[in-house]
């Protein structure tokens, strides 16, 4: 299937289960506002979304991350920490709920020795680090593809001429 057929189909297909309303021209524009729910994606960009997510998921930085988070979860201390903070926070929200502030700056102060361990942890530190340098790549490949259709949209938004009726 062409890429132009493709895009025809998903529009036929698009017409057929959503409403449009016009958009907020002048009635009689033309342009159909769409829902967002509703917008369906081309096939063939899917296609790409799903390959470049094969692609980052080969990096380095997600293999690193994937292994710290393994290794996380198999250490017995770092286990431990991460339940007794847990159990920590829960009795934090109920001794607030009973507003014993005495008891609230015990248990917080208990929370933060604890959470400081954990942080000064090696293997810890490490799977942050991952943990932030994959957020940071998803973050720039994001970018890189908002900026790259913004600006393809501003040059080409700026050659047609507008619809008769939007004036």
């Amino acid at each position: 299937m062409t890429q132009q057929s493709q895009s025809s189909k998903v529009n036929s297909e698009h017409a057929e289960h959503s409403d449009h309303e016009e958009h907020a021209h002048r009635s009689g524009c033309g342009i159909p506002k769409f829902n967002t729910r509703d917008l369906l994606v081309r096939e063939d960009i899917m296609t790409k979304a799903k390959q470049l997510s094969e692609l980052i998921i080969t990096t380095d930085e997600v293999r690193q991350y994937q292994q710290a988070e393994k290794q996380i979860q198999t250490h017995t201390r770092v286990q431990e920490l991460i339940s007794t903070i847990k159990k920590k926070q829960k009795e934090l929200v109920a001794f607030q709920s009973f507003q014993n502030a005495k008891m609230v700056d015990k248990i917080e102060n208990e929370i933060s020795e604890l959470q400081d361990e954990l942080d000064n942890i090696p293997l810890v530190v490490e799977f942050q680090q991952s943990q932030s340098d994959v957020n940071y790549m998803l973050q720039l490949v994001m970018s890189v593809i908002r900026d790259t259709v913004s600006n393809k949209i501003e040059v080409e938004a700026a050659t047609p001429e507008a619809p008769e009726s939007c004036d």
